[in-house]
């Protein structure tokens, strides 16, 4: 190792502070020394516009990406649902923390009744095309509005505002500690590909760097991730689109949901397998091929 600190690279919201300081923690425990460089994102400053019309490939992640390529950081840290499934030629994507709890949680203002009622009238805060579209699919008598901002901002955006609750990842609050007593797991929401995973980069050919993210890589989070971020990056083609994907890995085998919709929530594709886990490399491409011809291209082709 070198003498020098390894220098990671964040966002400076809270959140991704935490994540960075819990990536120093575990390198500190093999006795690499670093320091934490934050630096702000096009998506943390313009926090008012919907995320797809910022383009949602790499708005939180293109800056951590310019700081590896000017030497500015060696590694950078990322939500890796954040983070585009193809890097930029000359980054690597080379460590998988441990994940999180990936699924979403409601967040209620108040009565919670109206959730089992298909037929209810309610407005819902998300700033997510894929919650949007999901929870249509799910209530198609409600509205939803624009909610951007950090963890803790969207939780007071929540108490000033008259909707009836809000959608929110439950990684990022329990990482916070800021789980509401209320809120009530979507059992039935298909996360967003990699969801509570922290993902770590580094610039191609930096071997501290390298072996530094080796030690940290958890296996079980690299296989799950990979799997639905290539449903994704299959699916996709360069379009913001309503995509959900969660593979789960069971003894020796692997069992996979993943769903597409239109923006409105109307129509949905869904792909629910399994398959055994030594095949998992090709698993994502299998399973979003089988999404397409189901008719995820039709749904693709309106939102092109």
């Amino acid at each position: 190792m070198s003498n020098s600190p390894i220098r990671i690279g964040t966002r400076d919201s809270k959140l991704a502070m935490w994540q960075a300081h819990t990536v120093a923690r575990l390198l500190r425990v093999q006795n690499i020394e670093v320091e934490i460089i934050p630096v702000k994102s096009q998506g943390d400053i313009d926090t008012t516009r919907p995320l797809h019309e910022l383009g949602t490939t790499g708005v939180f992640t293109k800056v951590l990406d310019d700081a590896l390529f000017n030497n500015e950081i060696d590694i950078a840290v990322h939500s890796l649902k954040d983070y585009p499934t193809q890097p930029p030629a000359g980054i690597v994507l080379s460590a998988h923390l441990e994940r999180e709890d990936p699924m979403d949680l409601f967040i209620p203002k108040g009565d919670t009744s109206f959730l089992n009622d298909r037929e209810s009238v309610s407005t819902i805060g998300t700033g997510s095309i894929r919650r949007v579209a999901q929870w249509l699919h799910h209530f198609p008598n409600h509205t939803t509005e624009n909610l951007r901002g950090n963890v803790q901002t969207r939780l007071i955006k929540l108490k000033e505002s008259n909707w009836s609750g809000i959608i929110m990842a439950s990684a990022g609050l329990r990482r916070m500690e800021l789980v509401p007593e209320n809120a009530v797991a979507l059992d039935w929401m298909i996360p967003a590909p990699a969801q509570g995973v922290v993902g770590i980069t580094h610039r191609e050919g930096d071997v501290i760097a390298l072996d530094a993210c080796k030690l940290l890589d958890v296996e079980l989070s690299r296989i799950t991730s990979t799997v639905e971020r290539q449903f994704l990056r299959t699916l996709e083609g360069g379009c913001s689109a309503p995509i959900g994907a969660l593979a789960r890995v069971s003894g020796q085998k692997i069992f996979f949901v993943g769903t597409l919709h239109s923006l409105d929530g109307k129509s949905e594709v869904k792909v629910e397998d399994s398959a055994n886990l030594e095949d998992w490399p090709t698993l994502g491409e299998k399973f979003a091929l089988r999404a397409k011809q189901n008719g995820g291209d039709a749904i693709l082709s309106t939102l092109k």
